[in-house]
């Protein structure tokens, strides 16, 4: 995360858009806008969140100024909307989802608006509303497929397992975790594996706490190599707070300590 950052900042810093518009007919969306998508999910990764919250608010703004359907619903649904729910701020998530789904309404993009609607879901299972966020997910994610269109959906995905666990379904959670994966490697999209691996150790946990503990140790210790491997300290914190909570239920205070203290300081 740390060489990706300098990558995005180097190339914000020395853009200059064509004023005739030609990289977007080029590349099919704005470049700055592109770039702006990467710097925010870089610097939630590397443990910002402030900072990214002002990122997206910020890209979508300029975004939105460009009058550019395509641009405008790639800043939403590949960064805005899920980094505001990574941040856990849940009010510019609804924000960002509102726009997204009504200005996909407008425009007629379906596949975009479908991921709205996943947005929405992840948002009523934040609330509370896990029974309406299950089904809403689970509607949308049946029409991804059929477009055979592609975009990161490993947040969605996680977000649905973690809630299939809460209504006992974790073997359900675990297969879609582990398709996840198995796509990841295929695409060395490794950015989520951190967070899927944590998922599906939270997951053993909700299966059974004692006999599945191995399990979700195992899941917990990969999850942080991986997030330290890619100096992605917000996974490692993620990380980390899942072992030490998994540490404090074995009584095992201390190790617990251990284990959180350096990643928070």
């Amino acid at each position: 995360q740390t060489a990706a950052r300098q990558h995005m900042e180097r190339m914000l810093d020395g853009y200059a858009p064509p004023l005739d518009g030609s990289h977007i007919t080029r590349f099919l969306f704005d470049q700055l806008s592109c770039s702006g998508i990467t710097e925010a999910q870089v610097l939630w990764l590397q443990g910002f969140p402030l900072h990214a919250l002002r990122a997206i608010e910020h890209n979508v703004t300029r975004t939105l100024a460009l009058d550019h359907a395509l641009s405008l619903c790639n800043a939403l649904a590949k960064s805005a909307c899920h980094v505001a729910l990574l941040a856990g701020d849940l009010i510019a998530a609804a924000r960002y989802t509102s726009l997204l789904c009504e200005h996909t309404a407008r425009h007629g993009l379906e596949v975009w608006h479908t991921f709205g609607r996943c947005f929405e879901g992840v948002l009523l299972i934040k609330r509370g509303e896990v029974d309406a966020g299950l089904s809403v997910l689970n509607t949308a994610l049946g029409d991804l497929p059929k477009a055979r269109f592609t975009l990161p959906y490993n947040p969605v995905i996680a977000e649905f397992a973690l809630a299939l666990g809460q209504r006992g379904a974790q073997a359900r959670g675990c297969a879609m975790i582990d398709d996840a994966l198995a796509l990841s490697r295929q695409s060395k999209e490794g950015w989520y594996d951190a967070e899927l691996l944590r998922t599906k150790g939270e997951l053993a946990l909700h299966d059974d706490p004692r006999d599945a503990t191995g399990e979700a140790e195992g899941h917990f210790l990969a999850a942080l190599e991986i997030a330290r491997k890619q100096a992605a300290l917000a996974w490692e914190l993620r990380a980390a707070t899942s072992l030490a909570r998994l540490r404090q239920r074995q009584t095992r205070v201390g190790e617990a300590r251990e284990v959180l203290a350096p990643v928070f300081d």
